[in-house]
């Protein structure tokens, strides 16, 4: 039974830290996507100030450009971890279903130990009537 015990809250355990890792991955994504906003917002600012709009163009401001190159590299990075987030989140499943095998095994063999009282404890009970009728 304890070695049961001890499967089910390491299954816990694994499962908690696969979902741990979902919310990191989902956490660092979502700072990515605000950070690149907040870079289309200077680029913006830019370009209105200095009046060029044109990456291509020989004038266009180098603070922009290096923004701009900032800003595709984030949200480049942010694709990458959503297929991280993808495998992440699969990982997670297998690691609830397992926790739910175990638990169903501890369950069934804690079922298995009531069972088995309640049996002793009818059968007791009907010794104890078969004394008490004869």
């Amino acid at each position: 039974m304890k070695s049961r015990d001890t499967l089910v809250r390491l299954k816990r355990f694994q499962a908690e830290e696969k979902r741990r890792r979902v919310a990191q991955i989902e956490a660092m994504i979502a700072e990515f996507s605000r950070m690149a906003g907040d870079l289309d917002r200077e680029i913006a600012a830019e370009e209105q100030r200095s009046g060029n709009t044109d990456p291509a163009h020989f004038a266009y401001s180098t603070y922009a450009r290096a923004a701009r190159a900032r800003r595709d590299n984030l949200k480049h990075s942010a694709g990458e971890l959503r297929g991280q987030m993808e495998e992440a989140k699969a990982h997670h499943a297998e690691a609830l279903e397992e926790l739910a095998k175990a638990q169903s095994l501890d369950g069934r063999e804690k079922g298995g130990h009531v069972i088995e009282a309640v049996r002793e404890s009818l059968d007791l009970g009907m010794i104890g009537m078969r004394s008490v009728g004869a």
